[in-house]
Order: C-alpha cells, then sequence, then structure tokens
C-alpha cells in the first residue's frame, strides 16, 4: 500500500512540474495589416521567437492573437520580435476596438 502511495506522489509531482504556463495575448500592429503578405510575414518571422505556441491573425479587425509559453517568453519579448520585421505592435485590451487606418495608399509589404 505504501508503495501504491509513494507511486502516485511521485506520479503527481512529476506532472505538475511538467506543466506549461501556457497564455494568449492579443495585439494591434502598426503598420496595420492589410493582405495575405502582411499576415505572412508576421506568421513567418513570429513563429521563430522563443515560447511561441500558435499565430492567429485577424486583418478585418487587426488582431494578432498569439498563444504563449509563459516559462519561455513575455510579452514584451513578443512585442520586441515584431519590432525585429519592422512592426510596433501593442496588446490590445479586452473588448477594445481598434481603428482600421483606411488611408493606406499601398501595402507596406507587396
Amino acid at each position: 500500500m505504501k508503495r501504491l502511495f509513494l507511486f502516485t506522489v511521485m506520479l503527481l509531482t512529476m506532472v505538475m512540474a511538467g506543466a506549461k504556463d501556457i497564455k494568449t495575448v492579443v495585439l494591434t500592429t502598426d503598420p496595420q495589416m492589410h493582405c495575405e503578405g502582411c499576415e505572412k510575414r508576421i506568421k513567418e518571422n513570429i513563429r521563430f521567437e522563443k515560447g511561441i505556441k500558435k499565430i492567429v491573425t485577424d486583418v478585418e479587425h487587426q488582431r494578432v492573437t498569439i498563444t504563449y509559453d509563459a516559462d519561455k517568453t513575455t510579452v514584451e519579448n513578443i512585442i520586441k520580435g515584431f519590432e525585429k520585421i519592422n512592426y510596433n505592435a501593442r496588446e490590445v485590451k479586452e473588448d477594445e476596438e481598434v481603428v482600421t487606418n483606411e488611408e493606406v495608399v499601398a501595402c507596406p509589404n507587396p
């Protein structure tokens, strides 16, 4: 009985130690995304940042939703990753409406 109890405690300890702190952040960018080229540039470059698990872009609502491992990176590091590809990113607060800039003459990422 003791062995079963010890085995169970050890197993639970291993599972808890291996649990990851997965979080999600919603960002918007400047310049804004305008097309599939913009989405592709963000997805192909940001995915190499440490700890990134998933990237979902939404051109219509100007949002980039990123799922990441908080044990490996932070929102600040993700934002720095955007700076590497000449985007300024900021976190979108819950229920915030992002205003779309419709004055763009040409996409910066043809």
